[in-house]
């Protein structure tokens, strides 16, 4: 029988974890956290009374990706295709959530793991180095909950931004990488563009890059570029409350504006859609667009993704950040499926509302220079 797991199910769980894992195992204080607090979701089959197999996925907040954390089954009981049964049960589980994937990692050296997700539908799409205690590598692989849909996807390769505030730079370099795959991805030129595009919010409120100084940043670097923003206003100025520093931040973004009008990069007040953004992509551009993160991670700030696919109910991003704290890593921050009236809900920051949409198409020229 599968069914839920209890708090009251912990030391089982954890003789199990002691009986299949030499590393990486589960704490009794991890359990209780998944099982209490966490957007966590664990099965359990039982037989007779004895506890032969859990399956634990995560969820993330404000998407519809799904990420099988861990899966154990009494070395006693295998061969009886327990892991089959509770891999099929955390689908379906996912599917009642409106999930469109199913990501997970396999340490390299478990065939029987392997085994059982590719026969499952499982496919390989990546890996990660020295990823377990004991430093071996995994694989990552990844299934559609959702077969129908057929994604309409273009490779942006990952970027994981390395401070709080450098989310823009991150989305840029990825946006540009995936139309100049010769383009570099560095700290350094992380912290160049951020340098050339913060709205300089000096010693207090977010310290992040604004719509006008990312578009001058893709532009100085012979990307064709076109920016839409919903207010004529000055953008982000509510995020801090001293005049002076509102001063500061609106004379810089005054002086990118009229440099953005100098270079003639088309500016538009205005709202995009799904379908005006899916139109845009489609032509061969990569959208940049401002969120609020509190969908995905409870917090407030303004943060950029990029996106990177389009199907019938999912738009599909890659996002700089990745949710350490909460037990994921950069799997579930590529190719993220948002289910597009969720997206047009998240798509805006500030009590404004400030919507903000920087797409980046391909150079000018043949080849776009950036020294590092």
């Amino acid at each position: 029988m599968i069914r839920p797991a209890q708090v009251s199910d912990i030391p089982a769980l954890l003789r199990l974890e002691q009986q299949c894992f030499q590393t990486d195992r589960l704490s009794r204080r991890q359990f209780r956290y998944m099982l209490t607090r966490a957007k966590a979701y664990t099965l359990v089959f039982e037989r007779d009374g004895a506890l032969l197999g859990y399956v634990l996925l995560l969820f993330s907040r404000g998407t519809s990706m799904a990420r099988l954390y861990s899966i154990a089954v009494d070395p006693q009981a295998r061969g009886q295709r327990i892991g089959q049964a509770l891999v099929e049960a955390a689908e379906q589980e996912a599917r009642e959530r409106e999930c469109a994937w199913l990501r997970l990692e396999i340490r390299k050296d478990n065939e029987a793991s392997i085994g059982l997700f590719t026969g499952l539908g499982y496919k390989r799409f990546g890996e990660y180095g020295d990823y377990y205690e004991d430093h071996m590598d995994a694989w990552r692989f990844e299934k559609s909950l959702a077969p129908h849909l057929r994604p309409d996807m273009v490779k942006v390769p990952y970027y994981e931004q390395t401070l709080d505030f450098t989310c823009g730079p991150a989305a840029l370099m990825m946006a540009m990488k995936a139309l100049y795959p010769e383009l570099p991805m560095c700290r350094k030129l992380e912290l160049r563009i951020w340098r050339e595009a913060t709205t300089i919010f000096m010693t207090s409120g977010h310290g992040g890059c604004g719509p006008y100084g990312l578009a001058l940043s893709a532009a100085h670097r012979g990307f064709r570029v076109e920016l839409t923003i919903n207010d004529e206003r000055m953008p982000l100025l509510d995020s801090v409350r001293s005049e002076e520093k509102r001063e500061v931040m609106r004379l810089v973004q005054e002086d990118m504006l009229d440099e953005i009008r100098a270079l003639g990069i088309p500016i538009r007040h205005g709202v995009l859609t799904v379908a005006d953004l899916r139109a845009r992509f489609e032509a061969g551009g990569i959208p940049l667009v401002l969120i609020s993160s509190y969908a995905i991670y409870g917090e407030k700030f303004p943060h950029w993704v990029v996106v990177t696919g389009f199907d019938e109910h999912f738009i599909y991003v890659n996002d700089p950040f990745v949710d350490y704290e909460n037990g994921e890593t950069a799997t579930d921050s590529i190719n993220m499926p948002i289910l597009q009236k969720d997206f047009e809900r998240m798509a805006r920051y500030g009590k404004a509302g400030l919507k903000a949409v920087l797409v980046v198409h391909p150079p000018i020229e043949a080849r776009a220079e950036e020294k590092h």
